[in-house]
């Protein structure tokens, strides 16, 4: 048997090829569309996936507004921040970040909730920092990266 026909292959940074993918919010449940969304993002899903690089896909979520939660826990799930300052820990709920969403003051594409969920899910370093930056989150059905001719992918059949 041939040892050193087993070589792992690596991408290099300029042989990547980033694509754009649509998916749809619509009655999903937000944890599971969440972890889908991360591997992408990381691009775990890819044959040619390489830990060290940013070799995910940009993804596109629509309808973000129509999320589901189990049970109550729109209302009754606690996030919590602190400023650095005595008495500055601040608690919101999902619902309150999905208001925020609907606010002028909030970048187009940055939807508070997602963005919270999904760092969580990503390396805590700078390239899980550049991972999320391939995120987009709209809350009707239009999108302004039409340009770029995303293929839309059934978020129930990918595993």
């Amino acid at each position: 048997m041939d040892t050193l026909s087993y070589k792992t292959l690596s991408l290099s940074a300029n042989s990547i090829e980033k694509e754009w993918v649509v998916i749809d919010a619509t009655d999903q449940v937000l944890g599971r569309l969440c972890s889908v969304v991360a591997k992408i993002l990381r691009g775990k899903n890819k044959a040619n996936y390489t830990p060290n690089l940013d070799c995910g896909s940009n993804v596109i979520i629509i309808n973000a507004e129509k999320v589901k939660m189990s049970n109550d826990k729109m209302n009754t799930r606690e996030y919590l921040r602190y400023t650095g300052y005595p008495g500055g820990q601040r608690a919101f709920t999902p619902a309150d970040l999905m208001e925020k969403s609907f606010k002028k003051t909030v970048h187009a594409g940055r939807h508070p909730l997602y963005i919270k969920v999904v760092k969580g899910m990503l390396p805590k370093t700078k390239l899980g920092a550049a991972q999320l930056r391939n995120l987009y989150v709209y809350n009707g059905s239009e999108h302004p990266h039409g340009n770029v001719n995303p293929t839309v992918i059934d978020i129930n059949k990918v595993k």
